[in-house]
């Protein structure tokens, strides 16, 4: 008897639920959105989920130079480059002195690893291609090297033989020269001319991400202006790329 009870419970219990939820649809969506979000679906998100991986390099606004050349406090337009002796990936020491037969320098500060300094390799490839025979020859430094690691010396020469760069490869292992140039991204190009005076300071051109749709070539424009003893023009734009790594003191 005491079974027969307890069924005749369970059922008419049953039925007042099923009741209850036919005429309160609210109730009974309320159920399907737990078990929904218990399940890590979102029926009414749209899109890909907050805080999901990014695919690529950051936007130009982010990636953007943020500071004047005032705030950054390196060399300015006019300014005396100081020479160097950087350790290049050959082994060798290189310094603007050691250039021969020098017009002037496309010193540009690079990486491995950030994506817009990947961006410009070819097009730095071809930069010296065109020009280091007129006199002006790319000098790539990496104020990211480190010990051990994707930006390491060791890794620097690595990517330098994948590439088969021209130039010469350096590494500021003390990043004692990016500060003196006041470079803030990687690339960021100074453009100096036969005294080592700066005459550009900038980008390369006006479309990292894609060279076919690039308008503006900034530095070859200026290094033209220097071929025909006029001054660039314009001779400052902002660099855009990953901001250099300082180190931890």
């Amino acid at each position: 008897m005491k079974k027969v009870s307890f069924l005749i419970m369970m059922i008419v219990l049953s039925a007042s639920t099923f009741v209850s939820c036919k005429n309160n649809p609210e109730a009974s969506k309320e159920k399907v959105d737990e078990s929904s979000s218990v399940a890590g679906e979102h029926p009414e998100r749209k899109g890909p989920p907050p805080g999901g991986d990014r695919k690529g390099p950051p936007s130009g606004d982010r990636a953007q130079q943020t500071k004047t050349l005032e705030e950054i406090g390196g060399y300015k337009i006019g300014d005396v480059a100081t020479d160097f002796s950087l350790k290049n990936v050959d082994g060798s020491m290189v310094s603007l002195a050691s250039v021969e037969n020098a017009k002037g320098y496309i010193v540009t500060f690079t990486c491995n690893e950030c994506p817009f300094a990947k961006m410009y390799e070819d097009r730095l490839i071809a930069l010296h291609t065109t020009y280091a025979p007129k006199g002006y020859a790319v000098i790539a430094i990496n104020p990211n090297v480190s010990v051990g690691g994707k930006e390491s010396f060791e890794a620097m020469v690595t990517r330098a033989e994948e590439k088969s760069f021209p130039f010469p490869y350096l590494a500021d292992e003390k990043q004692e020269i990016y500060p003196q140039y006041g470079a803030v991204r990687t690339p960021h190009i100074f453009l100096l001319d036969k005294e080592r005076k700066v005459q550009y300071i900038g980008t390369i051109d006006d479309n990292a991400k894609s060279p076919e749709d690039v308008k503006v070539k900034y530095l070859e424009n200026a290094i033209e202006a220097l071929e025909k003893g006029e001054k660039p023009n314009p001779d400052f734009t902002k660099a855009i790329g990953c901001p250099i790594k300082a180190k931890k003191a």
